[in-house]
């Protein structure tokens, strides 16, 4: 099945695949050229994983997860490939997250500097957490098939809207914590004065917004959403009725609606000619 607008699709994956890897590569510049480098030693090199993580898993990956369905290359691969996919992608950033927490942990920790004060760890955290909810919620509903249909077609929308917000909240938390990150950091000269490294972070930001601004609108177009399956069908083991078979339920019990009433007609056509033959012979006689 041929995309609807493939052009302007085609365009907009390139581009967000070539700001997302910008801003991977504008965070390994920053941490190796401007904040010293790397290093697990609980030390300020360490905690220089938690932006390097957070952006390569919880922005690009998230990102790129979100808009696997709307591949059209995909199309053509089983739900269940894509949504192992989908599971498989989430995961790996979820594990990215969670170790970028680790090392800012550690970094506060080691250097006595009190942890969770700030907005940024509180929305930070929080997205973490709610993002965790959500790939189990995914698992175990969407990806296994114990769930009902019924408590699919009710929690799809939930998650689908949880997930763009999840990664919106991500997306500004990002923003923040490079903001704070400057604050602290530039001192001489101070950040206020645009640095060369207080450009160079901004200009970052700016790459990190313009992402997900990309993603956004892949995925919100209902004209490069992966089309429905007619021909699969998912039997439920709990005894739920299978994929595709609900709506045909209903157009068959719309026809034998349909069949009913016309039954009704001719029966009610076929008495009135009788009872207009029986007058017309009453009325011969």
């Amino acid at each position: 099945m041929a995309m609807e607008g493939y052009r302007g699709f085609l365009a907009l994956l390139v581009s967000a695949l070539l700001v997302g890897f910008l801003s991977m590569i504008f965070t390994l510049i920053w941490v190796l050229h401007y904040r010293e480098g790397l290093g697990w030693d609980g030390t300020a090199l360490e905690f220089n994983w938690h932006p390097v993580l957070v952006v390569t898993g919880f922005v690009f990956i998230l990102g790129i997860a979100i808009i696997v369905y709307r591949l059209p290359w995909t199309w053509k691969c089983s739900k269940l490939l894509m949504k192992s996919i989908h599971a498989g992608l989430n995961t790996v950033a979820a594990i990215l997250a969670i170790i970028s927490l680790v090392a800012v942990f550690d970094f506060h920790n080691a250097k006595k500097i009190p942890n969770m004060y700030s907005l940024h760890s509180w929305v930070g955290l929080t997205a973490v957490i709610l993002y965790i909810l959500q790939l189990l919620l995914g698992f175990f509903v969407f990806l296994l098939p114990w769930a009902p249909l019924s408590l699919r077609a009710l929690l799809m929308p939930i998650h689908v809207y949880s997930g763009l917000f999840i990664f919106g909240t991500v997306i500004a938390t990002v923003l923040m914590g490079l903001t704070e990150k400057l604050i602290f950091a530039l001192k001489s000269p101070a950040y206020s004065s645009l640095p060369p490294e207080g450009v160079f972070t901004n200009t970052l930001g700016l790459l990190i917004l313009v992402f997900g601004a990309l993603i956004f609108w892949i995925v919100t177009r209902p004209q490069w959403k992966r089309p429905k399956e007619p021909n699969s069908v998912l039997f439920q083991p709990n005894g739920g009725a299978p994929e595709g078979v609900e709506s045909s339920v209903a157009m068959n019990f719309g026809n034998v609606d349909k069949s009913d009433s016309e039954l009704n007609n001719e029966a009610a056509a076929r008495k009135r000619n009788i009872t207009l033959d029986e007058a017309g012979q009453r009325s011969t006689m």
